[in-house]
């Protein structure tokens, strides 16, 4: 017996359900297609190429952090290599001020050893008499500008020694006063020790001293032992 339709329904068939199932899956195939974006190609390459950006700003940062700690670097290594220049520099500054000043020193040094060489050579030898001691006293006399001739000195100790320069005056008013007159030209101590030029020997009796000190109080006295011709 045949099965009644029922009004208002269709029997599907197999072809139909067939139909049906082909067209849902094309549907979510298509469905599927559309939820991808336009631009996924563009977002991958973004997405891709993100890490190598990051890469390359750190990279910068990390070659310009190098590049400033090259720069300090090179600005100690002036400063160090300036410093040593500067001390070279003085050194050897130093040096040729104290080679100069040695040099200088044993130039004087000569020079002085020279003129001391001239002035003994100059330096005449006096004989150990009364002339020799009246040409010593006179050459004396000349450096320091004592006046006085070899005449007037010689005529001046004859009267008052005779020549001799250990002569003594022990009875006029100077030995009584206990100043007694010494000596070639018979000089008073408080005399001496005015008038005596450095240089000679501090001593009364010795004949160059006694004739300088003595020429040189009559040079104050009497304008030269020239100008003497008594007791003085």
């Amino acid at each position: 017996m045949s099965a009644s339709s029922t009004p208002g329904h269709s029997r599907l068939t197999k072809a139909h359900k067939l139909s049906i199932a082909g067209v849902a899956t094309f549907s979510a195939a298509a469905l599927a297609f559309s939820l991808v974006p336009a631009d996924a190609a563009e977002a991958e390459t973004v997405v891709s190429a993100a890490p190598v950006a990051w890469a390359q700003a750190v990279n910068g940062t990390q070659t310009k952090a190098m590049h400033g700690h090259l720069s300090a670097q090179q600005v100690i290594a002036d400063a160090n290599a300036k410093a040593a220049a500067a001390k070279a520099k003085a050194k050897a500054k130093a040096d040729a001020e104290a080679k100069a000043k040695a040099e200088a020193a044993a130039k004087k040094a000569r020079e002085d050893k020279a003129a001391a060489s001239r002035s003994a050579a100059r330096t005449p030898v006096f004989a150990n008499n009364l002339d020799g001691w009246i040409k010593e006293a006179l050459f004396i006399m000349k450096k320091e500008g004592i006046p006085g001739t070899y005449a007037g000195i010689h005529k001046n100790i004859m009267r008052e020694s005779s020549g001799n320069p250990m002569a003594i005056n022990n009875w006029d008013i100077n030995a009584q006063n206990g100043i007694p007159s010494k000596g070639l030209l018979q000089v008073i101590y408080p005399t001496f020790k005015a008038y005596h030029v450095k240089g000679t020997k501090f001593d009364q009796y010795d004949p160059v001293a006694n004739i300088v000190a003595a020429c040189n109080y009559a040079a104050d006295r009497y304008g030269s032992m020239d100008n003497v011709n008594s007791a003085y």
